[in-house]
């Protein structure tokens, strides 16, 4: 078989395989093998670039970061939907309809919260899809839809031109798995599912959208060539055996039966995978919503019918804090069990102390609850008229309860915070963290390898990091004898790195990598640092009241004086080289745009600092210079403008030699 006959083999296989697992949920190859024949069509392609088609499996994540999104206008308009909100209301959507129509019947759909999208098939091919937008126009992200692995690449037995109307969307399961996985780094918390997808459909980096595993169910056809349909029902049909994932739908002949299945969704709504905000009711014969037409909003022949928030009363019999992995102590209030949207609820978010207080929620307390977008318990009010007569106002703690050390109320925020440097609910935290390039830059110590040690009870804290064997390493799962060998090597490197990475990699709160230059330059050694006085501190340029607290705070603890004895005994280096600042880098701030051959931009901003420049994310006027590569875009458009110098990188390169 030659090559060309073989991608098209492995391409149908592989096609099949993701249909089967993605679509279907039924998946009949393993992972492995998925990954092997992945990995042959790839090679294939590599020796062969000719052979790669648009449809190719290997180009789920293969387009290039996009500037902008560019506008397209829909076909056919990407329309929204007239909401009802009681039964009175659908009632008289249907007598409207059978005044208009004969006999209509309808189509009942759980109504997907997530984002509108029109996709458009050449030939069999995904070639374009675009956001909703206004209805009319709207933006072109096609290349973060390939990555979307329920969608199809190529249609069999597919029409000349097809354009279909989905919704894109994320999992529950994804998106909780998500929230923690940015609770862990320390980045905002996406509110819902709905939020979520819509912010990864719009990333410009597809391989980000890819990283956030969406899914998309198609539920109409906007426009196709060749084929013709009675009935919305029969559309679906048809959809479906092209191998989308279609919407849930059934069909009844009156809106009184419409409204039992319009029920059954709402109280089954957590069988879903994805979140419903509502049930929409068509009309399924498509010569009927031809002869209702449409008003300038919506189409006459649907409407969407919303769930009202179920509200329930129950009972706090306690209430709880919890320290996530960021070392956010966050309360949460332990319910008596009531039945809420379709699960039992058993306890619910509290946020934070001033929470708390606002709504002066106590344990004994009768609360009304209801889930936040259908999803997270939230309280809504306390009956104080069922207060118990002995209630006492809830307390926060002063000190974490995982580790006893003290918590301090973020400058400017809500959140409170455990200082604890070997606090263990943010163990896997504070290892990464203490491992990360912007602290000691230990190759090999990422979150997974972070994880084993911790679960095989090899390390508890970063101090630990230093007193690893490698023949324990490298019994570890998925390591072995070289990789042991080349984190032990990495781990011994990092201990002559200095007192500016070690302050870094610390987690002081407010002690970045710019707070740790200034530290270091200043008292020179650790034990001067550690004998600095708040007052001292303050003195220091850059090093403000609010800083310099959490840095005597920090440093007075039990526990860190414990993980800065253990990093002494393992020979971590504590004092800072003599600088090697260049009168042309001190004081200029650069801006990094665009690809560069020679380093990454890490790379060549630490140079720049090295030398004593600072590096800035945006242009403006106080801009020295901006390091230009390729493909830079707004920011080299918008130093020109300013006229700000514009180096290239042989020119960066003559610079610091």
């Amino acid at each position: 078989m030659d090559a060309k006959d073989r991608a098209a083999q492995l391409r149908k296989i592989l096609d099949d395989a993701g249909y089967k697992y993605y679509v279907l949920d039924a998946p009949d190859m393993d992972d492995r093998e998925y990954d092997l024949l992945m990995r042959e069509l790839e090679e294939l392609e590599a020796a062969h670039p000719e052979l790669v088609t648009p449809d190719s499996p290997t180009q789920r994540v293969g387009g290039k970061v996009s500037e902008a999104f560019a506008p397209v206008t829909h076909e056919a308009p990407l329309e929204s939907l007239q909401d009802v909100f009681s039964k009175e209301e659908l009632l008289a959507f249907g007598q409207r309809t059978a005044e208009a129509v004969e006999a209509p019947e309808f189509d009942v759909e759980p109504k997907i919260d997530g984002l509108s999208v029109a996709l458009r098939y050449e030939n069999g091919v995904f070639v374009q899809g675009a956001t909703r937008g206004d209805g009319t126009v709207g933006e072109d992200v096609t290349e973060n839809l390939r990555t979307i692995r329920s969608l199809p690449l190529r249609l069999e037995d597919a029409p000349e031109h097809l354009v279909v109307r989905g919704e894109v969307y994320m999992s529950k399961k994804v998106f909780r798995e998500l929230n923690a996985e940015r609770e862990r780094d320390e980045k905002p918390l996406f509110a819902n599912p709905r939020n979520a997808a819509a912010g990864s459909l719009r990333q410009l980096d597809p391989k980000i959208a890819a990283e956030r595993r969406l899914d998309v169910i198609v539920f109409n056809i906007q426009a196709v060539t060749g084929r013709s349909f009675e009935k919305h029902s029969e559309t679906l049909e048809y959809l479906k055996s092209l191998r989308f994932r279609t919407v849930p739908h059934a069909e009844f002949s009156t809106v009184e039966e419409c409204w039992s299945r319009i029920q059954a969704i709402g109280s089954d709504r957590d069988v879903f995978d994805f979140d419903i905000d509502g049930a929409v009711i068509k009309v399924n014969s498509l010569a009927d919503r031809a002869l209702l037409g449409s008003t300038a909003k919506a189409p006459r022949w649907a409407v969407a019918f919303k769930y009202p928030p179920e509200k329930k009363e129950t009972r706090v019999t306690d209430i709880v804090i919890q320290v996530g992995r960021t070392g956010v102590l966050t309360p949460k209030a332990i319910l008596e069990p009531v039945r809420l949207a379709g699960t039992t609820v058993t306890n619910a978010t509290l946020h934070n102390q001033d929470f708390i207080a606002e709504r002066d929620i106590r344990v004994g307390d009768t609360v009304l609850v209801q889930k936040a977008g259908e999803i997270i318990p939230e309280i809504l009010s306390v009956d104080l008229s069922k207060r118990p007569e002995n209630s006492v106002p809830w307390e926060f703690p002063t000190v974490c309860p995982e580790c006893g050390s003290p918590v301090t109320r973020d400058e400017g925020g809500a959140a409170i915070r455990c200082q604890g440097a070997e606090c263990p609910a943010q163990r896997l935290r504070h290892i990464v963290h203490f491992a990360s390039r912007s602290g000691m830059d230990i190759e090999g110590l990422g979150t997974a390898v972070a994880q084993m040690l911790i679960d095989n009870g090899l390390i508890r804290s970063a101090g630990d990091i230093y007193s690893l064997r490698a023949q324990d390493v490298a019994a570890l799962p998925g390591l072995g004898k070289k990789s042991a060998e080349n984190l032990l090597s990495a781990i011994e490197g990092s201990k002559s790195n200095g007192l500016v990475k070690l302050l870094s990699a610390l987690g002081i709160p407010q002690v970045g990598q710019a707070a740790a230059k200034v530290l270091a330059r200043r008292y020179r050694t650790m034990e001067a640092l550690e004998n600095a006085t708040e007052e001292e501190l303050t003195q220091t340029e850059d090093i403000g009241p609010v800083t310099a607290h959490y840095i005597r705070t920090w440093l007075d603890s039990d526990q860190s004086r414990h993980l800065l004895e253990l990093l002494r005994q393992a020979g971590v280096r504590m004092e800072h080289d003599e600088d090697t600042s260049d009168a042309r880098f001190a004081g200029k701030t650069f801006v990094l745009t665009g690809a560069l051959s020679r380093y990454t931009r890490d790379e060549a901003g630490e140079i720049i600092e090295r030398l004593g420049g600072k590096t800035a994310s945006s242009v403006s006027k106080k801009t020295s210079y901006v390091l230009a590569g390729e493909n830079a875009g707004s920011k080299l458009t918008r130093a020109q403008s300013l006229g700000v110098p514009v180096i290239t990188e042989d020119e960066f390169e003559k610079m610091i030699k």
